[in-house]
């Protein structure tokens, strides 16, 4: 058997040092990219887990006042053109997250998703308001 050093030999140190070299870099940059491909999930897993955080739960009851979304509302809707239609009431809900509700206005009832509501608020009452004139300051 011939050794490397041996002139005549096939295999000598520098056929062999680059081809190693070259599968010590491969090795490095496949852990580089699993360590990379690890840290992205995790990320992703956090990024998940913050969202979901902030998403608020919609709990209806049957009777509650509620606004529908325009859902054919064009891009350019014009002049402060409201994304709320009217004034409706739930009548029923489903398991699957389906409201049925009925509006006051025509008393049409129908099914929506409940992503599509939104609480509906009474406007400010000015019954309570305390007026203050406002007196000139004293110079």
């Amino acid at each position: 058997m011939k050794y490397p050093d041996e002139p005549d030999s096939l295999c000598t140190v520098s056929i062999i040092e680059p081809i190693v070299q070259e599968v010590f870099e491969l090795d490095c940059q496949n852990k580089l990219e699993e360590d990379f491909l690890d840290n992205l999930e995790i990320e992703d897993k956090e990024t998940k887990v913050f969202h979901y955080a902030r998403i608020s739960k919609k709990n209806f009851t049957v009777g509650q006042k509620v606004l529908l979304q325009h859902s054919k509302l064009k891009f350019f809707p014009g002049k402060l053109r409201s994304r709320w239609l009217g004034t409706h009431v739930i009548t029923k809900i489903f398991a699957n997250g389906a409201v049925e509700i009925q509006s006051l206005k025509t008393n049409n009832t129908f099914k929506v998703n409940d992503h599509q509501l939104k609480e509906y608020r009474k406007g400010f009452q000015t019954e309570h308001v305390e007026i203050m004139d406002l007196e000139d300051p004293i110079l």
